[in-house]
């Protein structure tokens, strides 16, 4: 089981506090949690790669225990979204209005 619980109770004042509008946050938050969960996949799929099989026969498929250690720990990690929340509220995410230039919201 998880260390932590996957379901966290959030202030909303604090949330909207750093953009104004809870709308705004929850946008640049969504965008973060995107961008954590794109690394982690791709960061995924290059560990499983290593023990991709070329075989097609099901009699010669066998499990693999690396393979299963790794998936396990991904499975362990906490998920983007909640990753990105906690960035977001301890402001580590830089972020800015484009509102007034193009109309959205930049993640870098």
């Amino acid at each position: 089981m998880a260390n932590q619980p996957t379901l966290i109770t959030r202030d909303l004042n604090q949330l909207s506090a750093p953009t104004g509008n809870v709308y705004k946050s929850v946008a640049v938050i969504a965008k973060r949690a995107r961008q954590i969960s794109s690394n982690l996949k791709e960061e995924l799929s290059s560990k499983l790669a290593e023990f991709a099989s070329t075989v097609d026969n099901l009699e010669e498929i066998f499990e693999n225990r690396e393979q299963i250690e790794i998936s396990k720990f991904y499975e362990k990690l906490p998920k983007p979204s909640t990753s990105a929340t906690e960035e977001f509220l301890e402001e580590k995410i830089l972020h800015r209005d484009a509102a007034d230039e193009e109309g959205g919201i930049d993640v870098e």
